[in-house]
């Protein structure tokens, strides 16, 4: 039987593109708006979410509100109302949690379930039911839930059933991790006690800042020489309160590397989160010379926000310290593509948990640079790119892995390599930039269909 269109691969070529010139806002940061969705099924009242990401992935997670008891009401473009469940009043889902692609949804939710008495099953797309869940679920049992199922290698489909009592643990993440940390955290809201999370890697820290907006008690204090101690008091009344969410980095850093690269490119990318622990990619391309200038800097949704004017600019190879990759491990894949053009090598130190998302990112990266004439090499969980200080050669199709981050990438380094570059399946870019080829093409870039 054939496949019908739906699932059959999309494949989408980038070419040489002339210098890109606009202005653009990209969309509301995926990690906010998950969030948003998951604090509004909480709280008492109803939540008002402007500037939500709607790709695939938020849009599985407010199913899974629904389903636990939320209502939600669409009121136009990226405006939502959620009138909440409350804590420790949730509903047993009648049908299986479905998060599709959405790694982050599944496993924050896995901490809502865990600290309510209620079960019920996760399961998700192919890419999902490769990704690891015991690191999520094994703080979770210590809690107090029980995994009445699951695939092996502890992985979806699984069943989770929750605690009436979850206990208050302390409880040292074994990576730095906002996934581990968050959902912890969120099981820990309806505990009877103080539930703290020490990580010796700073994460990014978003579920504290939006309990924190919602009502609840966070205390949050330094831990050795990069981590932090996080502490929830369980059992806080939890408010609805209006959400704004900031264009999210991840995805403005595509257009931004863009325009580093193509040259005589000049663009702003309009309301930028500039979260610290979001940061890294932007702190690793100015150390290599880019040309970027924040203006405009101000607060919306409780997050510091910028415009970024980029320009295109000369790179120049770095050195990437392992300490970063928490503020930036989403943007290894585009920061990869940036190396290709730099002059001199650019070191990516300590990337063991690039193997773990979507796809084996790591192994996914270095295919991709491969077949495009990019040398490379893996030592350990290190990438090292060997620059080609300007032209890269391209013409190769890359495997993504039904993984959206690496789409996007190598379609940027289509749009400044000597030959175009064709990505296999680019469907998948719906999950959380559903609008990045018409605003690339409104700034010039140039995609065509094999």
């Amino acid at each position: 039987m054939a496949e019908s269109a739906a699932t059959q691969p999309s494949p989408l070529r980038a070419t040489r593109s002339p210098g890109l010139k606009g202005t653009l806002k990209p969309p509301g940061d995926k990690s906010i708006s998950h969030r948003a969705f998951i604090m509004g099924l909480l709280a008492a009242g109803t939540t008002e979410i402007t500037g939500l990401l709607e790709g695939d992935d938020v849009l599985h997670t407010g199913a899974a509100v629904r389903a636990l008891g939320a209502k939600t009401q669409r009121i136009g473009e990226g405006h939502w109302q959620v009138t909440g469940a409350r804590l420790g009043t949730l509903l047993q889902p009648q049908e299986t949690l479905d998060f599709g692609n959405a790694g982050t949804g599944a496993r924050l939710m896995m901490g809502v379930v865990g600290g309510h008495a209620i079960e019920a099953r996760f399961d998700g797309d192919a890419s999902l039911r490769k990704r690891p869940m015991r690191r999520i679920l094994d703080p979770l049992v210590l809690m107090g839930a029980d995994v009445r199922m699951e695939a092996p290698g502890g992985r979806c489909p699984l069943v989770l059933a929750g605690s009436a009592e979850p206990v208050p643990v302390t409880y040292r993440t074994p990576v730095a991790s906002a996934q581990i940390k968050s959902a912890i955290l969120l099981a820990g809201l309806n505990s009877p006690g103080d539930t703290t999370v020490i990580e010796d890697e700073a994460s990014r820290d978003h579920t504290e800042k939006m309990i924190r907006h919602f009502g609840g008690e966070v205390t949050v204090v330094p831990e050795g020489t990069h981590g932090r101690r996080i502490t929830v008091k369980g059992r806080h009344e939890l408010r609805a309160r209006p959400v704004i969410v900031p264009a999210d980095p991840s995805s403005a850093a595509f257009p931004l590397v863009a325009a580093l690269l193509v040259p005589g490119s000049d663009v702003t990318i309009v309301g930028v989160m500039m979260n610290p622990l979001r940061t890294g990619l932007l702190t690793t391309l100015m150390e290599m010379g880019a040309d970027i200038t924040l203006h405009n800097r101000r607060e919306e949704g409780g997050e510091e926000v910028a415009d970024l004017r980029v320009r295109a600019s000369n790179l120049k190879g770095v050195d990437v310290p392992p300490e970063r990759a928490p503020s930036m491990i989403d943007e290894y894949p585009i920061l990869a593509i940036a190396a290709a053009f730099a002059r001199g090598n650019t070191r990516m130190n300590g990337l063991k948990e690039l193997r773990v998302k979507e796809s084996d990112r790591l192994a996914a990266i270095a295919v991709g640079l491969g077949v495009n004439g990019v040398a490379h090499e893996i030592v350990a969980d290190d990438l090292i790119v060997h620059g080609s200080g300007g032209e890269v050669e391209g013409g190769g199709t890359v495997e993504t892995h039904l993984d959206h981050r690496i789409a996007m990438s190598f379609l940027v380094m289509g749009l400044a390599s000597a030959r175009p570059v064709t990505v296999d399946d680019d469907r998948m870019i719906a999950t959380s930039f559903p609008t990045f080829k018409a605003l690339m093409q409104m700034l010039g870039a140039e995609f065509q269909t094999p």
